[in-house]
């Protein structure tokens, strides 16, 4: 591997390179998403604990020895922590399929890196996420973290009105546009 990080420190995004192109070289696909999604995609003004890899086979032969290689402890069934990283933890929650919602039908974001695709929610994907947590868990700091996004990525608001009935949840993406408009005055 010649990427090389400083996992004290580390950022999400660079966590998330550094052990999703691992992964994807073991043969290991793996989608993120979750708040690290949010965290990179607002450019650090959000800060997640945790990364949230989703694979997308049913079967995932080799995924500890690949985390072992990096020197990633496994410390119960989904979550693992690299001894100099006490800041992000890496999880992996299940899968597949990776889903928002109702919608099973997430085509991720796809992005070289190292030689080898690495895949995370597209930035539209990531503020329907977020308003998941906002409209199934009443979760404020997930409506919070969609606009920190939607404030400086290019997000398909269409998309997010029309995810949102289906959800039946017209008042989470009213709720999300006022807070949006109310953040750029």
């Amino acid at each position: 591997m010649n990427l090389k990080i400083d996992l004290k420190v580390c950022t999400e995004e660079q966590l998330w390179k550094y052990v999703a192109s691992h992964l994807s070289k073991k043969g290991i696909d793996t989608v993120l998403v979750g708040g690290a999604v949010a965290a990179i995609y607002s450019n650090g003004l959000y800060r997640s604990g945790d990364l949230d890899f989703v694979h997308m086979s049913l079967t995932v032969k080799g995924l500890e020895e690949a985390m072992l290689e990096l020197d990633f402890k496994k410390m119960d069934t989904r979550r693992y922590q690299h001894p100099e990283c006490k800041h992000i933890l890496i999880e992996f929650p299940g899968g597949p399929p990776v889903g928002i919602g109702e919608d099973y039908k997430i085509k991720p974001r796809e992005v070289e890196f190292e030689g080898v695709i690495i895949k995370i929610y597209s930035p539209t994907d990531c503020v329907r996420d977020r308003l998941a947590g906002y409209i199934y868990f009443k979760h404020e700091e997930n409506l919070n973290q969609a606009v920190m996004v939607a404030k400086v990525q290019k997000v398909n608001f269409a998309k997010i009105k029309l995810w949102c009935a289906g959800e039946k949840a017209d008042w989470a993406y009213d709720n999300f546009l006022k807070k949006l408009k109310d953040s750029r005055l």
